[in-house]
């Protein structure tokens, strides 16, 4: 039976081609990933879009009780912070009022990464508009982490975000890089960056956060499961 240990229910854009894959290949055995969809129009990337996307939570929080899952990923970045912070905790309660299990969303995940890493200077790697950067800048640092750098690709649609390599994440991350951070964040669970973490890692010789490993880590960890097998950078050693 696929789940035997733990099923983990993930909330995705209905554009993200990226999420379900990453998190599939990287779950521990005997844990399962069911997913449920959020129509973002078009697939375009901007905050108008996203908020009327965060519309869609309560539905697909509903649809996801139905297979008794043991927890909810809401995984989107840029849509779990774009009213700021507290709407990541926000969305949290929301999910668990309907589906009575516990939830994680996206930013706050990446919050709770940064602080289990001692993470509190960033150099911020994204695929987004501007639009987008100057909304994650300003959350993050309302929420006392310093922004020393940040690149973004410029791109609107999560059709642009997903045909991107890992590859690209990786020189991305390189670029930005600079002595006074603590650590490397790759934002957007459209992004796609398993592959590179433990490389990048090793070269830059200082942890690595990307959307999807804090959303995957923070999910297993809330419902207790044993993730050392997991090889996805130092977060998952903790």
């Amino acid at each position: 039976m696929y789940g035997w240990r733990n099923r983990l229910g993930v909330v995705v854009t209905s554009s993200d081609r990226t999420s379900e894959g990453e998190y599939f290949r990287y779950t521990p055995d005997g844990v399962s990933v069911h997913a449920s969809r959020m129509l973002l129009e078009d697939g375009v990337a901007d905050a108008e879009t996203l908020e009327q996307m965060s519309n869609d939570v309560e539905r697909c929080a509903k649809l996801l009780k139905t297979t008794n899952v043991d927890v909810i990923a809401y995984s989107c970045t840029a849509g779990s912070l774009l009213k700021g912070v507290g709407f990541e905790t926000e969305i949290e309660q929301r999910i668990e009022d309907v589906a009575g299990v516990p939830a994680v969303a996206t930013a706050a995940s990446i919050k709770r990464a940064f602080d289990t890493l001692k993470m509190e200077s960033i150099a911020l790697a994204t695929p987004y508009i501007e639009e987008l950067n100057e909304l994650e800048v300003n959350f993050l640092e309302e929420s006392n982490y310093e922004v020393v750098d940040i690149h973004g690709l410029g791109c609107r649609t999560d059709e642009e975000i997903c045909t991107h390599r890992p590859e690209t994440a990786y020189q991305q991350a390189r670029n930005i890089n600079c002595e006074n951070a603590d650590g490397i964040f790759i934002s957007c669970t459209g992004y796609r960056t398993f592959e590179i973490v433990d490389q990048l890692e090793r070269d830059l010789d200082k942890p690595v956060v990307t959307s999807n490993q804090a959303t995957l880590w923070d999910a297993l960890r809330t419902i207790g499961i044993d993730y050392s097998e997991v090889e996805l950078g130092s977060l998952f050693e903790h």
